[in-house]
Order: structure tokens, then C-alpha cells, then sequence
């Protein structure tokens, strides 16, 4: 899918969309009978955040150029935010790990992390009803087979926020909304409540610090693994960054008198989306447009916008 850069020590072994995955180089001192998944046998891995963009399943031209190093730059941040929740972010001080120097190509943009037991559920919480969750909600009422309150419009705050998991699908394939039922057949019931008391406590510190900084958290997205050798449920993948939650200017939403639109843009790549919605007919599976260069940097600023004003 992509070209990820040969890193000195590190061994590629996987590229999504946005993001590629290494680990520690093979030396001669290892099991070279192994032929499972690399990851399965590393207890670390790099993942690089790249500035590349992707919208409606594909991955654009030209990236976006800063967009890795401040989506490390956010997650890291927020992971500080967040001391009592544990994560899976290797600090410079563990000694249990042989880590190999990150190429000062990459470091901006690079996070080493140890590997988790992931859990197939996208843990998803809502503050304020919008984008494919409205959608559901127009079609039955429900998110997930949560009921919401009916009456609802587009951009409404919800009385509580609610969580609405999804499982992860595999490669190629969109994930679903499921119900909490569902959930706790995937992982078992301990874990299911786990991940949903988790992953609301964490929404609602998030959303208060950030409406500190004029800014609403309108839904996020967590994804959490098992401590190898605890078991402990552990936060990892990036966190509260633009590309797993839809942040809104709150001055902006309390316009309500303003088109809804504008109430709710958020800091993120929306832009690009609504450029490739007027101008690419995806109906035909035809091969993207090649963006702009204002579009470009345009998103590029409102990426960097969110970043300047959590941080103050």
C-alpha cells in the first residue's frame, strides 16, 4: 500500500493508511525458525505516523506536510493528561526493553510502544450526536442498539455521553457498530465493562480539559490491548488525536444562529472531505483527484490550530 522508509535496526512489518509499523531488526542470536507475525514475537514496536491523508478508504496526493509529527505530538500529550490510566508508551527509563535508536528521519513522527494483546473492539463515546452515528439515528432511533432520545438534530449535545463500541473488522474490511451484548462475547463480560467504564472516565477528563481550552470533544474513539505479562486492560494506538475524534470551536457551536456547517467544523481533515465530495464522483471507482494546494494547507493549519490550543 505504501513505500515506509528503511529505518537503520528496525524491521519493517506493516503499513496502514496513515501509519507504519516496525520492529527491532532480526540479529544472528534469534529464532530464525519463527514465521508467525513479527508482532506476536516483538515485545516492542515503532509506530510512525506519516503525513499522508486518507479519506473514503484511499490514501490521497499530495500528504500533508507536519501532519505525523503533530498527531505524535498530540497523542503524547494527551497520554500525559491522562497518568492513571496505564498505556502502552515505553518511557526512556525502562530499562526491560532493547530499543534500538530511532532514526532522527522519523523521531518527530515516531512512538515506541510495547505490544498489547489488542482487543477486537473499537471503543467509541459520543458527547454530542453527528456524522455515521447520526446517520443510524435517523434509520432506527439508536446507536449500536443504544437508544438515544428522540427528536435529535445534527450537532444536538446528548444528555450523557454514551458509548457505542464497534468491532474492528479485519483488513480491507469497515468496522461495525455493535451492541454492548456484543462486546462481551468478543472479550468476555469483566473486560466488556472494563473497556466501557475506561473508556467513559477517560471521555469526560478529556472533554473537560478540553473545553477548558474553548474547545468541545464531540466523540472520540479508543482502542485498548492486554499487558503481556499483566493482563492489564491497557490504552494504546493514538489517543484523542484529530484523526480518532472530532473536536469543535466552542465559540463556533454556540453560534446558533450560523450555518451548521460552520457551527460544526471541526479540526481535522473535514476539509479534504467535503473537496473530494464536490469534485470526485467515487461512484465510479475512479482514482482520486489530486488535491489542491490550498486544500493542503489549509488542513495542515486546522490540524495545527488544535494542537496550539489544547496545549495553551
Amino acid at each position: 500500500m505504501t513505500n515506509a522508509p528503511a529505518l537503520p535496526g528496525w524491521q519493517h512489518v506493516y503499513s496502514g493508511k496513515v501509519r507504519d509499523l516496525y520492529v527491532p531488526a532480526a540479529t544472528p542470536d534469534d529464532d530464525d525458525s519463527w514465521t508467525g507475525d513479527p508482532l506476536r514475537r516483538s515485545p516492542i514496536v515503532l509506530v510512525v505516523a506519516s503525513d499522508r491523508v486518507s479519506a473514503f478508504d484511499r490514501v490521497l496526493d499530495p500528504a500533508i506536510p507536519g501532519k505525523g509529527a503533530l498527531l505524535t505530538e498530540l497523542t503524547h500529550w494527551w497520554f500525559e493528561q491522562l497518568p492513571e490510566v496505564p498505556n502502552h508508551l515505553v518511557q526512556p527509563h525502562d530499562d526491560r526493553f532493547e530499543v534500538p535508536a530511532v532514526p532522527a528521519e522519523v523521531a518527530a513522527r515516531a512512538t515506541v510502544c510495547r505490544t498489547l494483546d489488542m482487543f477486537p473492539v473499537e471503543c467509541v463515546v459520543r458527547g454530542y450526536l453527528t456524522g455515521g452515528g447520526y446517520q443510524e439515528y435517523l434509520q432506527t432511533g439508536a446507536i449500536g442498539g443504544m437508544p438515544l432520545p428522540a427528536g435529535l438534530s445534527d450537532g444536538d449535545q446528548l444528555p450523557e455521553p454514551v458509548y457505542t463500541p464497534a468491532w474492528k473488522a479485519p483488513v480491507g474490511e469497515h468496522d461495525v457498530n455493535v451492541s454492548y451484548e456484543r462486546t462481551v462475547e468478543l472479550v468476555g463480560e469483566v473486560v466488556a465493562e472494563q473497556l466501557r467504564t475506561i473508556s467513559l472516565e477517560v471521555f469526560a477528563k478529556a472533554s473537560a480539559i478540553a473545553e477548558a481550552h474553548g474547545v468541545i470533544l464531540a466523540d472520540t474513539k479508543f482502542e485498548f490491548g492486554a499487558d503481556r505479562e499483566t493482563g492489564i486492560v491497557t490504552l494504546g494506538d493514538e489517543v484523542l488525536t484529530s484523526d480518532s475524534s472530532r473536536y469543535w470551536d466552542a465559540e463556533a457551536y454556540a453560534r446558533t444562529d450560523a450555518p451548521l456547517a460552520e457551527r460544526l467544523a471541526s479540526f481535522d481533515k473535514q476539509i479534504v472531505r467535503d473537496w473530494l465530495s464536490a469534485n470526485w464522483d467515487r461512484a465510479n471507482d475512479s482514482e482520486p483527484p489530486v488535491l489542491p494546494q490550498d486544500v493542503v494547507e489549509r488542513t495542515a493549519a486546522r490540524y495545527g490550530e488544535l494542537l496550539t490550543r489544547l496545549r495553551g
